[in-house]
């Protein structure tokens, strides 16, 4: 059985005049101690998925469908203090912003007792003993225990999060766009204390980002979505070689190497779908698409199995078919 096993999520944004589907019929597993990312345009869903895993939705966003099993439990059947313990040793959730996570009248030395006397009783000297530790895990200094949040840099902020995070064991943790705002020096090192402390501690690890190479460079397995749904599910390293679904080669198209003596990028034409207007009978993707057909009007394409991964693509499918009896 999988760490964590979402099954046919669907997750609805109830406005006043419209209703914005988010996050459709979507399943997705993750073993322990494994890495995977999720990655997408603004707007496909990201985020809400993660949030909606975590149980940290808030209106006007609604889990409309599906399970998010936990170690075999059903978290959306968890309120109160049961949710409350299952966070302990659980599942944890790191924020795009360190600041916005932070609490700025609050010393450093006082998150972590917050956050530990929420599930033990602990005297102020031990959480102060072992939030220096932790702080050791992430590379900042002990001192900075008796300073405020706004006497940090971003990048400090930020593996402070990580670090609080951390005092909970968590089993599982999901990283939500974790380098946004930071420099690109900044986001290299952020990134490293994530993946270094993802193999120490053996935690599974989920990472939500819009960069791509980002990504490519910590993950095992890469997940990709567009218009609320997975198109394409594959190990970073076969996505690097061989993306099938046209979406994720456009992505990937929007990067390239910078050590290259020219460079050039290509943005993706036209724009999402509107998650309010759900297409149905038909590939969401298939407006932007220069290899649509005709059934790509007819018929929304399962994710299916697509050499070593899954894509939601016809196309993609029938080059499968075409591949496999070839081989045959």
């Amino acid at each position: 059985m999988p760490l964590l096993d979402v099954e046919h999520l669907d997750v609805t944004y109830e406005l006043s005049a419209r209703s914005v589907y988010a996050v459709r019929d979507l399943s997705l597993a993750v073993e322990a101690g494994e890495f995977v990312g999720i990655v997408g345009e603004s707007g496909c869903g990201k985020s809400t998925l993660g949030f909606a895993i975590a149980r940290l939705l808030r209106p006007p966003a609604r889990q409309t469908g599906g399970k998010v099993i936990f170690r075999g439990e059903d978290l959306s059947r968890l309120s109160g203090e049961p949710l409350r313990r299952m966070r302990r040793n659980g599942l944890a959730v790191v924020l795009q912003s360190g600041m916005n996570a932070l609490n700025p009248v609050r010393s450093v030395e006082r998150h972590f007792h917050d956050v530990i006397g929420a599930h033990e009783r602990v005297s102020r000297s031990e959480s102060r003993r072992r939030a220096a530790e932790l702080l050791e895990k992430v590379n900042l200094q002990p001192e900075i225990l008796d300073r405020y949040p706004h006497e940090l840099s971003g990048g400090m902020r930020q593996r402070l999060a990580v670090a609080l995070v951390l005092s909970l064991q968590p089993s599982l943790v999901i990283f939500d766009e974790p380098t946004t705002a930071l420099d690109v020096i900044t986001q290299k090192r952020v990134m490293e204390t994530i993946q270094a402390l993802q193999r120490e501690e053996g935690f599974a690890a989920v990472l939500i980002s819009h960069d791509l190479g980002v990504v490519l460079d910590a993950v095992d397995r890469v997940l990709v979505m567009y218009a609320g749904k997975l198109v394409e599910e594959r190990s970073a390293q076969s996505l690097l070689r061989g993306a099938r679904h046209p979406y994720t080669r456009a992505l990937l198209d929007c990067y390239a190497d910078p050590r290259a003596e020219e460079v050039n990028l290509r943005g993706i034409p036209g724009a999402p779908p509107d998650l309010a207007r759900p297409l149905v009978h038909q590939c969401s993707f298939q407006p932007r698409c220069a290899l649509a057909e005709g059934i790509c009007l007819e018929q929304e394409p399962e994710l299916l199995p697509v050499g070593p991964g899954l894509a939601a693509c016809h196309v993609a499918h029938r080059e499968a078919s075409l591949e496999e009896a070839n081989v045959g």
